[in-house]
């Protein structure tokens, strides 16, 4: 994390890659990522309020209850359809504002699926998000308890969604089974077919809506799963994302790009020894 030109701990001067690191090191890194540790802060402040609120008889255990009850069942919905109809949709590019976030929060996070510097979501864009998906229906079912509560419901949901997101990206065999299950989908959305899968840790709605799918048997091989359809030619109409992009045109295949960096870094070293 970088605070003008301070960096802060395990963030500091570092490159994170998943594949690279092992679950000792994810936690590390997780629990020091600002946009995580806003998202504690924030589920400490709402949960001790509510707390509060019940002690002193401001609030209706019911009304808290099923505040919370009903983010955790909407939750999974709601990063459905906003992962399948916004992420992945295809006019956040085309304007320069949009262009950014998406980049930021998406694009990036597809061209290179293991970078951790670009899998957390950006707090800009998650925070309020989860304010406006959960707020409301606390706010109907418990008054404004209620809205605190959800909100607190949504924030710690989406740290436990955050760190299994992780957990997919990590380059190894998970010990329980259905978390195996869950980060080979998940890794079918990154590299066979991103026209699926769309729920990040939990399939459910995909299986309702007709979107899972288990493997490469399943569904054909995308040819725009690194790039999303941003290539160079949807590039020449709307240019903000390679703007953004340095080396752009480049190999949008992660794997590919990284040997083609390796290679040319090597020929500079042999060129340099002669």
């Amino acid at each position: 994390m970088t605070i003008g030109s301070i960096k802060i701990g395990f963030w500091h001067d570092r490159e994170f890659f998943l594949d690279r690191m092992n679950l000792a090191q994810l936690t590390a890194a997780y629990f020091q990522y600002y946009a995580i540790a806003a998202y504690i802060a924030v589920a400490l402040i709402t949960g001790g309020w509510v707390v509060w609120a019940l002690a002193e008889g401001a609030a209706s255990l019911i009304g808290v209850g099923a505040s919370v009850f009903a983010t955790i069942l909407i939750y999974p919905a709601v990063w459905y359809v906003l992962h399948r109809y916004v992420l992945h949709s295809k006019w956040m590019w085309k304007h320069p504002a949009t262009a950014k976030v998406w980049k930021r929060i998406h694009y990036d996070h597809h061209s290179d699926p293991n970078n951790l510097m670009v899998l957390f979501g950006a707090l800009y864009t998650t925070l309020p998000t989860v304010m406006a998906a959960t707020m409301p229906v606390g706010y109907l079912l418990g008054g404004v308890p209620g809205a605190v509560a959800a909100l607190c419901a949504g924030v710690v949901t989406t740290c436990i969604y955050e760190f299994f997101h992780c957990i997919e990206h990590l380059g190894y065999a998970p010990s329980w089974g259905w978390v195996r299950e869950m980060k080979k989908t998940h890794m079918a959305h990154h590299f066979h077919n991103e026209n699926g899968n769309y729920g990040i840790t939990n399939f459910l709605w995909d299986k309702v809506l007709g979107t899972f799918y288990e493997g490469a048997k399943d569904k054909e091989k995308s040819p725009t799963v690194f790039n999303l359809g941003y290539d160079d030619e949807v590039a020449k109409l709307y240019p903000h994302v390679a703007r953004l992009t340095p080396n752009w045109p480049y190999n949008t295949n992660p794997v590919h790009r990284k040997r083609e960096a390796a290679a040319a870094r090597a020929a500079e070293q042999r060129a340099a020894a002669e």
